[in-house]
């Protein structure tokens, strides 16, 4: 009976020390998630440029394409690809054998033709004459004068004719209609080049635009004069352009609208090259976040503020998108429309996932130590 009641006193004393030991224990406190001012954001209204993303290739405003106007060989090309040349230029020439045979041959039936135009004058004023003594009646007078305007008819034919050879005769020298630069050279020297057969392109380059298809839901609100911002490749700086010209008709099978861009001229720029870039449609001051800063892995979008000393999740409604200076750096935002207040402070998307009522505050920069004093000497 001594052995129980001292092994029971035993047990009511480590117990209750239990007891006594679990009651003074606390959980230590959930550590705050310390966020840097790179990690946050604060909601303010900031002036929202709405862009348009567009892309497409260079083309020259004024291109021509030099053709043979008659069938000939080839006879001289002096200019290649990368050459300059200036409006009324002569740049090659055909082989003329042909046609300045063409020409003898017209030139020798228009004396024909004249020949034959003197006879019928003649017999027309002997019959004339003849009419008057009575010797042949009206009729005949009325045969002369049909022979004799057909006669005509004939030399002026043949005139018209020999007028055409000549001029394919000067339309074998091959002649550039615009100033620029050669950028193919389609002939070489020893072809035979049909008529509309081509020879040589030649573009000019002080003038450029962009060609870009623009979706039907968009160009509604491209205008002309616009400016944008564009991206070409082989250059690393921007170059600004404007809107020009709007085609009136869309693109069949794709259903989009051709939007042609005014490309400020500078070294360079090459027609072909391929240029991206966004044109800005408006301004206006908005409410708006980094567009990063909107999760959007729930059916409504959201944003996580920092409220309290806690994460806090904030349902938002969104906006217009665009650029705009954010915390003194260009970004990507979105106008938030519904759920935020001017002076939030939002968490960016570099903090990672987190979850709502975390603790969590602003880390503020330290200050600089002071200096030490200088010893005395």
């Amino acid at each position: 009976m001594a052995i129980l009641v001292l092994g029971l006193f035993v047990l009511r004393t480590l117990h209750a020390r239990k007891l006594a030991s679990g009651a003074s224990y606390a959980p230590p406190a959930a550590a705050a998630l310390e966020l840097t001012p790179s990690d946050v954001v604060v909601a303010t209204p900031v002036e929202l440029t709405r862009t348009l993303n567009l892309s497409g290739g260079l083309k020259a405003v004024n291109t021509a394409i030099v053709k043979a106007k008659v069938a000939a060989e080839l006879k001289a090309l002096t200019v290649r690809e990368g050459d300059t040349v200036r409006a009324g230029q002569v740049i090659g020439q055909l082989d003329t054998s042909e046609v300045e045979l063409r020409v003898r041959q017209t030139a020798q039936t228009a004396e024909s033709s004249r020949a034959q135009l003197d006879i019928t004058q003649r017999a027309l004023e002997n019959n004339r004459a003849l009419v008057a003594q009575g010797f042949i009646s009206a009729t005949g007078l009325e045969t002369s004068i049909s022979n004799q305007a057909a006669a005509q008819a004939s030399y002026r034919a043949a005139e018209a004719a020999v007028d055409l050879a000549r001029k394919s005769v000067a339309d074998a020298r091959l002649v550039a209609p615009i100033t620029g630069m050669v950028s193919q050279r389609l002939s070489q020297p020893g072809e035979r080049v049909a008529i509309d057969g081509r020879v040589v392109e030649i573009v000019d380059l002080s003038r450029l635009e962009l060609e870009a298809a623009v979706a039907p839901e968009d160009v509604v609100s491209v205008q002309v004069g616009q400016v944008a911002r564009l991206q070409v490749d082989g250059l690393t700086d921007l170059i600004e352009a404007k809107v020009a010209r709007i085609n009136p008709s869309t693109q069949a099978g794709t259903r989009s609208v051709m939007v042609y861009l005014a490309v400020t001229p500078r070294p360079g720029l090459r027609q072909g090259l391929f240029a991206k870039g966004t044109v800005e449609l408006e301004r206006r001051k908005v409410l708006a976040v980094p567009l990063s800063a909107v999760r959007v892995d729930q059916p409504r979008p959201y944003v996580f503020v920092l409220d309290n000393g806690k994460i806090a999740q904030r349902l938002v409604a969104l906006g217009a998108r665009g650029d705009a200076t954010l915390a003194g750096r260009r970004d990507a935002v979105v106008e938030i429309t519904e759920g935020l207040a001017d002076g939030t402070t939002v968490l960016r998307a570099t903090v990672g996932l987190v979850r709502a009522d975390t603790p969590a505050r602003l880390a503020t920069a330290a200050s600089p130590p002071a200096p030490a004093a200088s010893a005395a000497h």
